[in-house]
């Protein structure tokens, strides 16, 4: 990298531009929490690599459709249908707030906090 300056007044400033910020959700920041208090040689490796933003940004979006998957074969494997949802609205809740949190328990742990 090489790094370029400009001239204010008297003095030298580099020329430097802030990083694009990564689009990250729910998970990649969680991911990201998990690697700076528990994996501190990762995180710094990824850091000083410029590859942070990067893995963080993959792992959110493995871990969004994962949990979307999970949910779709358990709603299946339950018989969680349209017509239950008609029929016993707080029972279809109930279930799918279950699947819902079985899901993300299981990408929490395989994705997320390895």
């Amino acid at each position: 990298m090489i790094l370029t300056y400009h001239k204010e007044g008297d003095y030298l400033l580099p020329n430097l531009t802030v990083p694009e910020a990564p689009k990250l959700g729910k998970y990649g920041m969680l991911r990201r929490c998990y690697l700076r208090k528990n994996r501190q040689g990762i995180y710094t490796g990824l850091l000083l690599n410029g590859k942070l933003n990067k893995h963080l940004e993959e792992v959110d979006r493995q871990a969004d459709e994962m949990v979307k998957r999970l949910i779709s074969q358990m709603v299946k494997l339950q018989g969680v249908t349209e017509e239950l949802k008609e029929q016993d609205q707080l029972k279809w809740v109930g279930l799918m707030n279950n699947i819902r949190a079985a899901a993300e328990e299981i990408v929490l742990k395989e994705l997320v906090y390895s």
